[in-house]
């Protein structure tokens, strides 16, 4: 190829660009943006260029790829992908929170309109002269920049500042969020994904299958230990000792160990797995109820009489058959004759079954023990026992039963809840429930049966709800007192709401107020209000017989509180205690606590610090009101139009905000307390231990959440005054309600807390479990990658103890938010329920969701819990009792003094001549005669036509009466109306409660027979099972006649165990006495009593 030779000649040097002289306002030198002209090609250029860089939208929001990094230095890696792939996107999340912050705040927006405004009217007089200041012209640039200095006060004034940094916030949370979770390899690399994925598959197969097992897969893992070679305090020789003597003496136990090879990131697995003779030791001790055997010749009649109610019942299960349990998914369980284990007794169960100790069983027997296990030789330290005392030592970081599998594999039982249950597309089906109970136990099974029937119940009670809310609707324009202040053809001055700064206001302007506060105040709030009292009671009433079906359906029906062990913090604590008692269920001696050294000062004490803890929490709600009225005041004094404006705004945001740290302040240090305070009261077993500790902690929240609501319906406006004569707090005047009363004031404040509380707690739910789960992820991936950062390849952490310990850990009090959540909004649904209809609707739709997503948090994002056995909820059925007692007083009141129920009522009865509302509106307001103000007090701006006469919603004297400003003969009408309606409303409502109580028994005497039954059937079986057992020991005993003999006794027990025998045929065949069976027989099981 030649050789190209190009002479380049001419001057190279780039031409000096003019300097302009400027005298003091260099800091202005900023290049001329060419604004304008709205078509300027750099704007143009930009914008396309983002257009053409933005990214699918459905890629961005495509939750598939929302997934966990793996280490620590992938998870910066992938924040920076994400933000160089997606910086479009991103940008338009910006610009989209930008313009939501404006349209939420007018005041800004308003700033923001004058700002822009006042730029392009610059711009058009700079196109036709340029503006010069001491001689100087300024740029265009110059003069915005002059324009955007001028207008920072504005901006600050108006929160800009605040809207600023609230828009940088949510943009970097959601930018970050965003950058940290979404998976940018499966798009950039997508042949490396689908490896990992073929892997991962692999590998989930394979851990479904061998993970639950030991390296034999013969002996399950029964429960796992964790520890952390990394942390610093693990690998100190206390810990190292603690370790070692704990798990010596675990050995010791019965129980075999199997430890797994270090992981790369430190995490040390220890396998455990409890041989059928611990758990036929610790079952005897446990004293659990396990199946018998059953007997061959067992035949049980069934009841197939037809009757109308049967066939109303057949025709509704064919209707709602869509939304019942698959059957074929969840075939129904089997119910066996149960007795308490006992080694001399092994005959009488089947020990040989596989399942007979079921894997809930198995882990709650290695719990038991791990509880009670010590860790140090000497006895020393009297609490030197026990799994949770390690973990808070940090010689472990964990211990866990396994769940049965992935939720990818489908032969296990949480893949099939996951499916079937967890699912939002199944929330409106029943609940597989026996399947829940076996899976998570008992304590969660009633948790969600609960649920479960407080739902359904709501169905009646929205729907009667939403009719009154509509015959509010219906009934709005025909409303006589609201029609005559939007009609009035006058003006009505009204008293100032406050001093100094409320100026009179028309009547008039609350015609919206008033239209909306019919919709809760009507006649038909108070039958609505009479129909919860009674549908609460129904509830409570009903859900006994409920909770009676399935104790007796889950063989808790006889479980004594006394069986159940003593706690060990318990024993510890009584442990130098020489005095014993029996304990005449368990036969066994324990410690008695010295009831007047210790029992009482431990109550004492605990019960005085709640009641101060709880008048700390009122006396704080009581300092917010104060807070409001003292600003209020300071305000006033300093008399700037600018801040009197806003001066209620400010007040109510700051004391709201107050109002919100004074209760997360108080529940941390509350929960805390309570703890310890329950600690000390020597409660013997868990269950009286969480019942105290559940009672210490909703009185605190009760106070916190309800404090403000009841001061609103019962406090708020009502013991003001007069204008003139105002009753004063620490020398400042109360608060009155707003322009619409305090029932609708009442009203938004339900709706607010009851609604916006469970969104959030739904949210929160979900997200910190999601978190703290994407915590201990990045844990366990520490150690998989490479040098270069590059993942491995690896099928460990696809094994099942693995990808548990990824999952949070379910603490033995994780059911109390849940309960608490669900008791604090049956308080709304109940206790204000005059004041706002719409709450059992809102709480329906909350709770069709929330049962689901319970269900999604607890098989997705926690290990599996160890099961409890209870017989019911605990006291929190006692706390619903109280709340529903409680909720007929509170509506009885608010129907009284908070709405206008009462004087309406006694208006038509009294004045009216043909029982309308017509004249009621001037009937109810008072008049002032505005010379009689205090100094200080009148309005800070008063229009130029003076007012004489203001009105206030009272029964007093005109200024012109004799009896000036005394209560009129109409206001003891009132009040005595008012106390006659809470006495004959509380009375009827009681009388009621007590007729539906005494109408439907706790159990269903069906029921209480079908126990009778089976109690004696356990027993004879036990008798014969003794009897053959002897039979095959002794010569002289015939087997063939004990065998007739048995034949014989099984034909009564079928006899004995049909379902239309009355109790006096039942006591006729046990005595001996055969009934003939009228109805024809079949070979069934237990399960279809």
């Amino acid at each position: 190829m030649a050789n190209v030779e190009i002479d380049i000649v001419g001057d190279m040097q780039i031409p000096q660009q003019k300097q302009k002289s400027s005298t003091g306002f260099e800091f202005l030198q900023i290049p001329q943006l060419p604004l304008n002209n709205i078509g300027y090609p750099q704007a143009h250029e930009w914008i396309e260029h983002r257009k053409a860089n933005i990214r699918s939208w459905s890629l961005f929001l495509n939750t598939s790829n929302i997934r966990p990094a793996p280490s620590l230095p992938r998870l910066s890696k992938r924040i920076v992908r994400n933000i160089e792939y997606f910086q479009s996107n991103y940008l338009f999340v910006f610009i989209g929170l930008v313009i939501y912050c404006l349209i939420t705040s007018p005041l800004l927006l308003l700033a923001v309109v004058v700002s822009l405004g006042t730029c392009y009217k610059v711009s058009q007089r700079h196109a036709k002269q340029e503006l010069m200041i001491f001689n100087h012209k300024l740029t265009l640039a110059q003069v915005y920049t002059l324009v955007g200095i001028c207008s920072l006060p504005i901006f600050y004034l108006v929160g800009a500042g605040a809207a600023l940094f609230w828009v940088l916030g949510v943009s970097w949370f959601l930018i970050t969020l965003h950058a940290a979770f979404y998976n940018i390899d499966s798009v950039l690399c997508p042949g490396e994904d689908e490896l990992n994925s073929l892997v991962m598959q692999e590998a989930s197969k394979c851990g479904t299958i061998f993970s639950l097992y030991f390296r034999d897969e013969i002996r399950t893992i029964d429960f796992v230990l964790v520890w952390d070679e990394y942390n610093v305090e693990a690998q100190t020789y206390r810990c190292t000792e603690y370790r070692r003597i704990f798990e010596k003496n675990l050995e010791k136990e019965g129980l075999q160990l199997e430890y797994e090879q270090a992981e790369p990131n430190g995490l040390h697995f220890i396998k455990i797995h409890a041989p059928k003779e611990v758990l036929r030791r610790y079952a005897e001790i446990l004293k659990l109820r396990l199946p018998m055997k059953e007997l061959p010749s067992m035949m049980i009649f069934e009841n197939r009489s037809n009757t109308l109610i049967k066939e109303v019942n057949s025709l509704f299960k064919r209707i709602m058959k869509k939304y019942y349990v698959n059957q074929t998914i969840f075939p129904t369980l089997k119910h066996n004759f149960t007795a308490v284990y006992s080694r001399d007794k092994e005959y009488l169960f089947n020990l040989d079954s596989p399942n007979f100790f079921t894997t809930a069983t198995r882990a709650r027997i290695v719990q038991f023990i791990l509880d009670r296990t010590r860790f140090t030789e000497t006895k020393d330290d009297d609490f030197a026992f026990g799994i949770d005392r390690l973990i808070s030592e940090k010689a472990y970081i964990a211990a866990y039963p396994l769940h049965d599998g992935d939720l990818q594999a489908p032969d296990s039982m949480r893949y099939l809840l996951y499916k079937e249950w967890a699912s939002i597309k199944k929330c409106l089906h029943y609940q597989p429930l026996d399947y829940i109970k076996e899976y998570f136990g008992v304590k969660i099974g009633l948790y969600f049966a609960w649920l479960g029937f407080y739902t359904h119940m709501l169905i009646p009670a929205s729907i009667v709800g939403l009719l009154c809310f509509i015959y509010s609707c219906a009934t709005l324009y025909s409303n006589e007192p609201s029609e005559d202040i939007c009609n009035f053809n006058g003006t009505i001055e009204m008293c100032p709401l406050c001093d100094h700064f409320c100026g009179y206001w028309d009547l008039k302007e609350t015609c919206l107020h008033a239209r909306i506060t019919y919709l809760f105040d009507n006649p038909s709030t108070v039958f609505f209000s009479i129909f919860m009292s009674l549908w609460a009671t129904l509830f409570l009433e009903l859900w006994k017989r409920y909770s009676a079906e399935i104790t007796h359906k889950w063989d808790l029906t006889g479980l004594d509180a006394q069986e159940e062990h003593p706690r060990p913090q318990y024993l510890a604590r009584l442990a130098h205690i020489k005095k014993k008692s029996l304990n005449v269920i368990t036969n066994t001696e324990e410690p008695k606590v010295p009831f007047w050294k210790m029992r009482v000062p431990a109550t004492i004490l605990s019960f005085s610090v709640v009641l101060l803890l709880i008048a700390i929490a009122m006396a704080a709600v009581l300092g917010v009101v104060l807070y409001r009225m003292s600003v209020l005041t300071a305000l006033s004094v300093y008399g700037h139009p600018m801040v009197t404006s806003y001066a209620i705004l400010f007040t109510t945001a700051t004391a709201a905000s107050i109002n919100l740290c004074c209760i997360i302040i108080f529940n941390w240090v509350y929960v805390w307390l309570a703890e310890y305070l329950t600690e000390i009261e020597l409660l013997r077993t868990q269950t009286e231990f969480d019942d105290s500790l559940t009672l210490k902690i909703y009185l605190l929240e009760f106070v916190n959440y309800y404090a403000s609501i009841f001061y609103i319906a019962f406090f708020k406006g009502k013991f003001v005054g007069y204008p003139g004569n105002y009753n004063r707090f620490f020398h400042y005047r109360q608060e009155e309600c707003g322009p619409g009363g305090c029932l609708m004031e009442l009203c938004i404040q339900l709706s607010i807390i009851m609604i916006g509380k469970q969104a959030m707690n739904t949210i929160l739910e979900m997200l910190f479990p999601l978190f703290y789960k994407w915590l201990n992820t990045l844990k366990v991936h520490v150690g998989m990658t490479t040098e270069d950062g590059q993942r491995k390849i690896t099928t460990r952490k696809y094994l099942q103890w693995i990808k548990d310990y990824k999952l949070v850990e379910w603490g033995p009090r994780s059911l109390f938010p849940e309960y608490l959540e669900m008791v604090l909004q049956y308080g709304f649904v109940t206790i204000f329920v005059a004041a706002f209809p719409l709450a059992p609707f809102f709480a329906l739709l909350n709770n069709v969701f929330e049962m689901r997503l319970d269900a999604k948090k607890l098989l997705t994002m926690y290990r599996r819990p160890v099961g409890q056995r209870v017989t019911d909820i605990g006291i929190w059925y006692r706390i619903l009792d109280s709340i529903s007692k409680l909720s007929v007083i509170t509506n009885a009141f608010i129907i009284a003094f908070t709405s206008n129920f009462i004087p309406r009522l006694v208006y038509r009865i009294i004045v009216s001549d043909n029982y309308s509302l017509e004249g009621f509106l001037d009937h109810s307001l008072s008049k002032f005669n505005t010379s009689d103000l205090k100094n200080g007090t009148e309005p800070f701006s008063i229009s130029t036509q003076r007012v004489e006469i203001c009105r206030y919603p009272d029964y007093r004297e005109p200024p012109d009466s004799s009896n000036k400003y005394q209560y009129t003969i109409m206001f003891w009408h009132v009040l005595a109306a008012r106390l006659a309606f809470i006495v004959v409303f509380e009375n009827i409502v009681a009388l009621v409660m007590i007729l539906v109580r005494w109408c439907i028994p706790d159990m269903n005497p069906k029921l209480r027979d079908k126990i009778r039954r089976e109690a004696y059937i356990t027993n004879e079986i036990i008798i014969q099972q003794e009897t053959l057992r002897a039979c095959e020991r002794s010569t002289d005993l015939d087997a063939n006649q004990h065998l007739i003999r048995l034949n014989e006794n099984a034909n009564r027990w079928n006899r004995v165990m049909r379902s239309s025998l009355s109790n006096s045929e039942f006591d006729l065949e046990i005595h001996g006495s055969p009934v003939s069976p009228a109805n024809t027989h079949s070979r069934v099981s237990p399960a279809a009593l």
